[in-house]
């Protein structure tokens, strides 16, 4: 029998608001993005004077005064919750830069992608939502059922135009069964993903397909005064391109790894190196496309809630050059030209991803058994490891 367990799961839904309401959406995003570069304004200023600047507390306090001024007396029209959720983020942001987790922070810009946090006291009735500050819920386009008790929600405008809400639920969630099946995976540009039992997930590519319908655009709103209207008109053109390829990349990485999670209790990949490999600019435009490090992230996150295994190999793991079955290196197949290739060992013939994916479910066994789980079996009776284990992602393969 299953168990049950909690899990926060988040809804993205179209948002058509009246023209009141586009209004009042417009101020929110308006002044969460003054808050937050107000006060990171404030932050580098008082670092450049004295090397310390105000916390979060010090900060909230400013605020409140600010907003109790004639001059700044316009944020009181939105909702005070989002504007104190701004400030946290500054806060954050300024915390993991320091931290050494993430780049110094940026002030944010009107033309990009504007949003703003509902926090508390927001809810989904039927097809509305409804966000403290505004009068009359909000309609709301939902593809599926939203279940579980809502905590909190996130504004956006795309740069096209569009609003969307997306409201972060807590639920009670079953996992699907296991399957007593494990898989190695190969990530390549011929093919998008190849496993160890020779099923391969063909690469669509998008960013090719809307190329010439992107570059024809892109000209157009180059020949455009700008900040005229004709210009702004034609940069929705191309924001709606681009969204377009994201959604479809988008749309393919959550069917394969879904796909992948619901067919495999342990899947066995590479850890790849993305922004190394972007470097050759021969094939980065490619790699760009494929999203590799996007589709493990999913597959990450996927495995997690379905109580699943995936297991990361060392990068460095030779497994295209391998022979899968005597284990003979031939370093002539490092040519990404050769697809078939014969061991000149033992002389089996070998698809070059099929057998790359083969070792990649040897290597991933071997590092399975080597933390202390049973031996492999098929799929049958294999422990799962820690998720959160970080020995397992940095471990070099033994044997």
């Amino acid at each position: 029998m299953r168990l049950m367990k909690t899990i926060y799961k988040t809804y993205k839904c179209r948002m058509y608001p009246t023209a009141s309401q586009r209004v009042l959406l417009d101020k929110h995003f308006g002044c969460a993005r003054f808050v937050y570069n107000h006060f990171l304004g404030e932050r580098i200023e008082q670092y450049k004077a004295t090397h310390k600047s105000d916390n979060y507390v010090a900060q909230a306090k400013s605020l409140t005064l600010m907003k109790s001024s004639d001059e700044f007396s316009w944020l009181k029209e939105v909702n005070s919750q989002s504007l104190q959720y701004a400030l946290k983020c500054v806060d954050t942001a300024y915390v993991n830069f320091f931290k050494g987790n993430a780049r110094f922070p940026r002030f944010k810009s009107k033309r990009n992608r504007n949003s703003f946090a509902v926090p508390q006291h927001c809810s989904v009735v039927g097809g509305v939502i409804i966000i403290p500050k505004f009068k009359a819920p909000i309609k709301i386009k939902a593809s599926r059922e939203i279940i579980g008790e809502v905590n909190s929600m996130t504004v956006s405008k795309d740069c096209d135009g569009k609003y969307y809400v997306s409201i972060l639920t807590e639920q009670e969630y079953e996992p699907i069964g296991e399957t007593n099946s494990v898989v190695g995976i190969d990530l390549g540009l011929k093919d998008f993903v190849v496993t160890s039992d020779g099923r391969k997930y063909a690469r669509h590519k998008f960013l090719s397909k809307y190329e010439k319908r992107l570059k024809r655009a892109q000209k157009h709103l180059s020949r455009k005064h700008k900040g005229s209207h004709s210009s702004e008109k034609q940069r929705r053109k191309v924001a709606y391109i681009h969204k377009k390829v994201a959604n479809s990349r988008n749309d393919m990485l959550h069917k394969v790894s879904t796909d992948l999670v619901r067919k495999y209790d342990v899947i066995c990949c590479e850890d790849l190196n993305v922004k190394s490999m972007m470097k050759n600019h021969k094939l980065a435009k490619s790699i760009s496309d494929a999203s590799w490090g996007t589709f493990i992230t999913y597959l990450q996150y996927k495995c997690e809630r379905e109580d699943k295994q995936l297991i990361k190999i060392n990068r460095w793991f030779p497994s295209s050059q391998t022979c899968s079955k005597c284990g003979h290196v031939n370093k002539s197949t490092k040519n990404l030209s050769v697809r078939m290739w014969k061991c000149p060992n033992c002389g089996a013939s070998h698809d070059r991803d099929v057998n790359a994916a083969i070792n990649i479910l040897n290597e991933g066994i071997k590092m399975n058994t080597s933390a202390g789980t049973a031996d492999y079996t098929g799929g049958g009776g294999v422990r799962l490891l820690n998720n959160k284990s970080s020995r397992l992602r940095s471990r070099k393969p033994t044997g």
